[in-house]
Order: structure tokens, then C-alpha cells, then sequence
């Protein structure tokens, strides 16, 4: 079983246990897509892209970093809707895209999910993810991006963009 699978199972067991524990999950759960939900989350992913160039425009792109990051993680919830799972936090959200791209389920090129987030911890550590980055441009005290990685990262979060439209149409 792979590592992805693993953690999908773990993170529908923890959400099970809370939700019987009468708290709000922090895994995932099964549901029934939502198409209204499924849009207001691509909505919010072109929101946080557009706010990601309107940053740097501004003098600001240290935010940019997150926007782009976090137009990504919403178009991976979309997805997870789609599919008919909700996710309840990052890491969960991560190892289900990578399972349901092992699976065949969705086609979504595993190398932009990797330049995001990857599960494998013998990762090479000199290869920062999205995560990285944006952990250290949100809680460090870098003003602003270097221009070669602010075009990365618009790159990264507009082909994601793209490919959830795709998977999300079908």
C-alpha cells in the first residue's frame, strides 16, 4: 500500500473519531459532491491568483507567495469535492491528490503536485515545496520574492488552475 493510501486511510479514521468525539474534523470525510461548493472554491482559487499579482503590483509580493499557494490548496479542495471527500487539513488534502492521481481517478500531473507538497519524507531537502516557500515568506521576515521564483510560483499555481478545470468539468 502506498505511502499516499496510508495517509488518506489514516486521515478518514481521525476524522471519524472526532467527528464521534462531537468536534469538528480534522481529516477526511465522505460526502456528497457539491457542485455550488465545488465553484465558490475555484472562485476563491482565481480570487487568491489574481490577489497574488495585484500583491506584487503593490510593492507586496511576500503575500504573493501565499496567494499562490493557497489558490492551489483550493483548487486540490474543489477536487477532493468532486471526488466526494471533505478535507479538514493540508496534509490530508495532499496525500488524497496524490492517491487519487496514483489511482487513475484524476488526471493532474503529479509533478505539479510535488513542487507543492511532497509526501515522501526522503525528499530531497535542498528542493523546497510550495509549503516551504510559503511558510518561510509568511512567517519569516523576507519583504519581498526574487522575481524568477514569483514567475515560478504563477506558473505552478496558473497550471494547476488549468488542470482543475479540466478534472472538474468531466
Amino acid at each position: 500500500m502506498s505511502h499516499a493510501k496510508n495517509k488518506v486511510d489514516w486521515c478518514l479514521r481521525k476524522a471519524e473519531n472526532e467527528l464521534k468525539e462531537g468536534g469538528k474534523h480534522r481529516g477526511l470525510i465522505e460526502i456528497n459532491p457539491d457542485k455550488n461548493k465545488i465553484l465558490e472554491h475555484m472562485q476563491k482559487a482565481e480570487h487568491n491568483l489574481k490577489a497574488a499579482t495585484e500583491f506584487s503590483k503593490i510593492g507586496y509580493s511576500d503575500w504573493s507567495v501565499s496567494a499562490f499557494f493557497y489558490s492551489s490548496y483550493q483548487c486540490f479542495l474543489a477536487i477532493a469535492l468532486k471526488l466526494g471527500y471533505e478535507s479538514g487539513n493540508q496534509e490530508c488534502t495532499f496525500a488524497l491528490i496524490e492517491y487519487l492521481i496514483e489511482e487513475g481517478k484524476i488526471k493532474l500531473d503529479k509533478n505539479l503536485l510535488d513542487k507543492l507538497y511532497l509526501l515522501d519524507i526522503q525528499r530531497n531537502k535542498d528542493s523546497p515545496t510550495g509549503v516551504d516557500i510559503r511558510e518561510e515568506y509568511q512567517y519569516g521576515t523576507k519583504l519581498s520574492v526574487d522575481e524568477n521564483l514569483y514567475l515560478e510560483l504563477s506558473e505552478l499555481s496558473n497550471k494547476i488552475l488549468l488542470e482543475t478545470k479540466e478534472i472538474i468539468r468531466t
